[in-house]
């Protein structure tokens, strides 16, 4: 008799973001190279790629949007006496950096 565990399929593994640990280092430094400007771009790519869902992806990129807007809103002629836009957009690059960091990690469900 044949058992049902030997018949059974293998359960297909999530897509992978990265493949080496260098191009984990290189999608990381997309946001903080770019000064935030592209810190929705490895958000976008692993959507494609299936390793998040689209609505992260699209989270990412309004996100972005919003944190520029409201920081030229500020300081629109860049003389800046606030310190409040480079504040949003070092958080900005901070928090791109790290979840791009993240996205191959198992412990993290949310968006996957």
């Amino acid at each position: 008799m044949a058992s049902p565990y030997l018949n059974q399929p293998l359960t297909p593994t999530r897509p992978r973001m990265f493949n080496t640990t260098i191009s984990k280092v290189i999608w990381t430094l997309v946001p903080i190279i770019s000064l935030g400007l592209a810190a929705a771009v490895p958000f976008v790519v692993a959507a494609v790629k299936g390793v998040v869902k689209p609505w992260l992806a699209i989270t990412y990129v309004v996100g972005e949007i919003a944190i520029f807007s409201i920081a030229l809103a500020i300081s629109p002629d860049g003389t800046g006496d606030s310190a409040v836009p480079g504040f949003l957009l070092t958080l900005l690059i901070i928090a791109a950096a790290t979840h791009t960091a993240l996205l191959d990690n198992e412990k993290i469900n949310l968006g996957k």
